[in-house]
């Protein structure tokens, strides 16, 4: 029978506060009665019940004996007392648990005195069993499975061939049969000390980092305000909608650590041209003011024409979402969208592309020196060189729309000639 998903345990949990017995919960997601009490007992989640002085008899939180020892002068409850343990003089001990946790539905989740009861308790909360059965699954197939005389023939065959030198893989794959295991519980039994070898035996394990964990989403990152709705998935949902929708690619480019200058870039992907602006620095006001100036002098219907929809990183110099997407006034210029945290490769254009700018400033150097009459050169330098992806043309040659040609007549870009190209650093000599 195969292990309960969690959707199923969600179902147990709604039965239980249902008040279904275990066959209605049974059928509800075509399981035997068995395995659901099977489940519910193996996998509540158990709460202890309040016990005055560590005392576990039901009857300490009411209790009122006194006198247990014999000394009829002492005023003091029984189940207080540091000289004797009353659990040994009374015959009124009881730790027994609660009846109701001894037949269905084994747990306190509807039990109408839950709120007022002192017993140990017992819940069956879906995501919790869900865990708890993972982490019991996982703990019982990473323990050493071979026992006595079969773990002691596998060290005997094993070990005397690794000694030799042999490759683990030349052994597992000549005596796979015989062995019984996978070359990977193999590799396991001899990580977790079960053979006479030792991962120092084997020729390249000890030289191998062990395996990062995959990062999981940043939830911190997921719940910012400025994210909702305009996530990697809410990108991808727009773009099925609109395939023809061009796609620019934003990010920023710094030089050193220091504050100061940064370079605003955006990307057009289906061309491979990059646009760069020099900021004072890298403040979301400052990316705002850069739209806003982009706006003043192509005009709002070229933005939204050239800049329909922008896919950007978690920066938080582009956290002022609907500053950017519209207008002092409230119109609409453009469409933001934000790729997940740590994931650099869904916009992977523009980030091929900063190669690029690194070719003639290179990482650590100060961008302060330079002006936008400096960047403006740079700019052509990169968008003049021929790609492959384009058909061996170069970025500018390959930009057939007219709103984005009269753009970058108005931002003073041009082709340079092919041969005149310099990205190196002694292209800008600052």
């Amino acid at each position: 029978m195969s292990r309960l998903t969690l959707s199923e345990r969600i179902a147990i949990e709604c039965g239980i506060y249902e008040r279904l017995n275990l066959s209605e919960i049974a059928k509800k997601i075509n399981k035997s009665p068995e395995c659901i009490s099977r489940e519910i007992r193996a996998n509540r989640t158990l709460v202890s019940g309040y016990h005055p002085c560590g005392n576990d008899c039901r009857l300490a939180p009411n209790c009122r004996t006194r006198a247990l020892c014999g000394k009829n002068d002492c005023n003091r409850y029984c189940f207080y007392c540091r000289e004797y343990d009353c659990r040994e003089l009374c015959s009124r001990y009881d730790n027994s648990p609660c009846s109701r946790l001894s037949k269905p539905p084994y747990v306190c989740n509807v039990c109408p005195n839950r709120r007022k009861c002192k017993a140990d308790r017992a819940y069956y909360i879906a995501q919790q069993a869900d865990a708890m059965s993972k982490r019991r699954y996982s703990e019982s197939r990473s323990k050493i499975q071979m026992r006595g005389e079969e773990l002691e023939k596998l060290d005997a065959l094993v070990t005397p061939l690794i000694l030799k030198g042999q490759p683990l893989s030349h052994i597992w794959s000549e005596h796979g049969d015989e062995l019984g295991i996978s070359k990977r519980t193999l590799y396991r039994y001899i990580d977790q000390g079960a053979l006479s070898v030792r991962n120092f035996d084997l020729r390249r394990k000890v030289a191998y980092r062990p395996r990062r964990k995959k990062r999981e989403k940043n939830e911190a990152f997921l719940n910012q305000e400025f994210r909702k709705s305009r996530g990697y998935d809410d990108y991808l949902k727009y773009m099925e909608k609109h395939p023809d929708t061009p796609v620019i690619q934003m990010d920023t480019v710094k030089g050193c650590r220091e504050k100061g200058k940064r370079l605003l870039t955006l990307h057009f992907c289906n061309t491979n041209m990059m646009l760069m602006f020099l900021m004072r620095d890298g403040k979301a006001d400052t990316v705002v003011e850069q739209f806003d100036l982009l706006t003043g002098l192509i005009g709002l219907e070229e933005f939204r024409k050239i800049f329909p929809v922008i896919l950007t990183d978690n920066g938080s110099e582009f956290k002022h979402t609907r500053e950017l997407e519209t207008t002092e006034d409230g119109k609409r210029r453009t469409k933001i969208f934000y790729c997940d945290p740590q994931a650099s490769w869904q916009k992977p254009q523009i980030e091929k592309n900063h190669e690029f700018i690194r070719y003639v400033l290179p990482k650590g150097k100060s961008l302060n020196p330079y002006t936008q009459e400096d960047i403006i050169i740079l700019m052509n330098n990169i968008n003049s060189t021929r790609r492959e992806s384009v058909g061996n043309k170069s970025p500018y040659e390959a930009t057939t729309d007219k709103s984005i040609l009269r753009m970058m007549e108005l931002l003073g870009l041009h082709i340079i000639p092919a041969d005149e190209i310099n990205l190196t650093p002694a292209l800008l000599k600052h």
